[in-house]
């Protein structure tokens, strides 16, 4: 198993893509992914093997190239079982949607961003998920952010 992580910077025309990836990307959620890093920068490498094939960051790479960029970040994860590198793609991928929003938090930050007129189209929420939880927001220029139960 991997115990130090070190960030390597690798050509996209070298790493491999995983021929199961069960994961899909819509165009979609490539050009969220394209939007986020422009905004953001690199924040989150691709996960290789040994071999340079991909086990966590599909989408990136397609969003690298959309962007044409030539070199990525990538962390190699050396050690893996084969069986390892499987169940981590799939890991990778679902663990996060296991996760839920405390939706008044989540109005106040959206609400406070749009007051600052932060564009929230790098953030991966639909227009009408955003139309929806700023309409949730009731903005009390008095007592500050007040939030229905």
């Amino acid at each position: 198993m991997t115990k130090h992580l070190n960030v390597v910077s690798l050509p996209l025309s070298v790493l491999i893509g995983y021929e199961k990836n069960a994961r899909t990307h819509s165009v979609e959620q490539v050009d969220q992914i394209v939007a986020s890093i422009q905004e953001y920068g690199w924040t989150n490498p691709i996960l290789i093997d040994e071999n340079n094939v991909v086990i966590a960051g599909h989408g990136r790479i397609a969003a690298a190239t959309q962007l044409g960029m030539d070199d990525v970040p990538c962390i190699v994860l050396a050690g893996l079982t084969e069986n390892q590198k499987k169940a981590y793609r799939l890991a990778d991928n679902r663990i996060p949607l296991n996760a839920g929003w405390d939706e008044e938090l989540l109005s106040a930050e959206l609400a406070d961003l749009a007051a600052d007129d932060f564009a929230l189209d790098s953030i991966g929420f639909t227009q009408r998920e955003l139309d929806n939880l700023l309409s949730a927001a009731v903005y009390d220029d008095t007592e500050g952010m007040d939030i229905p139960s």
